[in-house]
């Protein structure tokens, strides 16, 4: 497996593998596809990774940023992570994660938010902050992972491209 960034040429095949990833999933509204297409024309993917295996894309991060109590404070939103359905439990969304926080810490981030399953999330140090709140979720489902000390305290907003549809 190659971990790299996505390029032009990766957009058809990571848009086809997220729908597919997200068709279902329980508490997905299967807009991730858009999601990650309004980040990218807007430019506000900080890091867009892909795996590849066997020379093509088996997996996707993005990571953008966010803003805490109306703040811009250099932490970053992880999502959506997918991966190709038949390859799922294989280790490439841990090494997609992985790598990605590595190359955020490189850049200078102050952490990272996600809505996702605390479980699979907390193995990589994301925990529930109560004093940092998504709203429209349940608490336990936000997390947070300072690279410094502590979380921030407010409420966070994702990019506007989460709110895309199509």
């Amino acid at each position: 497996m190659i971990i790299r960034p996505e390029t032009a040429a990766d957009y058809a095949a990571i848009t086809r593998m997220t729908a597919a990833a997200f068709a279902d999933h329980p508490y997905s509204r299967n807009t991730e596809q858009f999601i990650i297409t309004a980040l990218r024309a807007a430019g506000a993917l900080t890091l867009s990774l892909v795996a590849e295996v066997e020379g093509q894309v088996a997996g996707h991060i993005a990571f953008s940023p966010v803003r805490i109590a109306g703040a811009s404070d250099g932490w970053h939103g992880v999502g959506p992570v997918s991966v190709e359905p038949a390859c799922q439990r294989g280790g490439i969304g841990s090494a997609l994660v992985r790598e990605g926080l590595q190359q955020l810490r490189g850049l200078g981030s102050q952490g990272c938010v996600l809505a996702g399953d605390p479980h699979f999330y907390g193995r990589f140090g994301f925990r529930n902050y109560p004093e940092l709140v998504y709203e429209g979720i349940p608490q336990e489902f936000f997390l947070a992972l300072p690279f410094g000390d502590g979380a921030p305290v407010g409420v966070v907003q994702f990019h506007e491209g989460f709110g895309a549809t199509e």
